[in-house]
């Protein structure tokens, strides 16, 4: 089995440091899990985040797209669907399972 790296993305700069980070570990057979939470969830709605899709398993803190004004946009993140908007539940179980993380 791969190993998993797990990312929790908090903050709604540098995605492009979530995405080189992705794409290397991607290309040497990892596994990786992201979790996206407080501002970082601003990212989701930008461009560049199509980049992780196929690359990662991505979630996405419920409570934060709609506190931070997202509500009825779920539709405009690529590569994610209904269940992957979650609680800091589904944070806590990736933390649990991975085995290596980084906070970004």
């Amino acid at each position: 089995m791969a190993e998993t790296l797990g990312i929790l993305v908090s903050s709604d700069k540098h995605l492009d440091y979530v995405v080189n980070l992705t794409e290397a570990a991607h290309a040497k057979g990892k596994q990786v899990e992201i979790f996206f939470t407080g501002r970082s969830v601003l990212l989701t709605v930008t461009p560049d985040f199509k980049k992780l899709v196929g690359k990662a398993k991505i979630s996405i803190c419920d409570v934060s797209f709609r506190a931070n004004g997202l509500h009825g946009r779920e539709e405009e993140v690529p590569g994610v669907g209904f269940k992957d908007f979650a609680t800091q539940a589904r944070h806590a179980e990736m933390v649990e399972k991975v085995d290596r993380y980084v906070v970004m």
